[in-house]
Formats: C-alpha cells, structure tokens, sequence
C-alpha cells in the first residue's frame, strides 16, 4: 500500500515564487527553489501592499496576518508576543504581519476598525479575527484551532 503525499503550495516571503513542498516535508524547514530564502521562518513574515494578496491566495498552509501599525502602542506591546508564538508553531500555521499604515488599502479591503486585528486566513479566505492585544500562548491557543 502507497502512502498518496499532498502538495502545498507555500509563497516565498522574500521572492514571491509559489513553491510546491510535499506535506510530510514541511516540518524539514523548506527553502525557496528560486532564491534560497526560508519559506516558513521562525519569525512573521512582513507583507506589504504588493505581496499580500499573492501571499495570502497563493499558500496553503493556514496563515495568521497582524494588522498593525507603528504608533499603536498595543500593537508594539504585542509584537513580541507575535514573534514567540511564530517560534512556537513552527510549520503549524504562517505568521504574517501587516503595516496597516503602508498598506492602507489592504486594511481598507478588509474594514479593519481596530488594532491590533489578527486575522485568520486558509485557502485565501478569511476564517476568523480577533482584535486586541494578545500574548504568545493566546494567539498560540487560538492559532491551533485552524
């Protein structure tokens, strides 16, 4: 009996190439086929106004985007709380991070009313939000449930 192995598609964050890893691959740290750059890192990944959509329709793997903004005090209070739950989910779940300042139209597209907003995205599509300041093992919690 074969074993059928799923394909990801995951969006490098640095290049924006689509690359193809095999499920049981994704936990072996993947690197883009075209510019080497780690496809899920242990830290956020900063999208912008460019890279978001792609990002977001392009990846299979559940993603979770912090919209944020550099004078939210809030927002600063929880971005290090972002960073250890990145480390702590590892291949698990994408954490991303958007300036909604940069990118306005993209906060715009999705009515962001208050930030921090993290909003929950799988198969390119938002699947749930929450807004508030959060700590690591909240948003760890919260992620695990996609």
């Amino acid at each position: 009996m074969t074993k059928t192995t799923n394909i990801l598609n995951v969006v490098c964050p640095k290049c924006q190439a689509v690359n193809r890893v095999p499920d049981a691959r994704i936990a072996d740290s993947p690197v883009c086929g075209h510019c080497s750059t780690a496809l899920i890192p242990a830290t956020p990944i900063e999208l912008n106004e460019h890279s978001f959509a792609k990002f977001i329709a392009r990846t299979s793997l559940p993603i979770i985007v912090d919209f944020w903004a550099p004078w939210c005090q809030p927002c600063r209070m929880m971005a290090p709380e972002f960073a250890a739950a990145a480390r702590a989910l590892g291949t698990a779940v994408v954490l991303a991070k958007l300036n909604t300042e940069e990118a306005s139209s993209v906060a715009n597209q999705f009515q962001i009313q208050g930030i921090p907003c993290l909003i929950a995205f799988r198969n390119g599509r938002e699947v749930a939000r929450k807004s508030g300041l959060m700590r690591a093992q909240q948003i760890e919690q919260w992620a695990q449930t996609f």
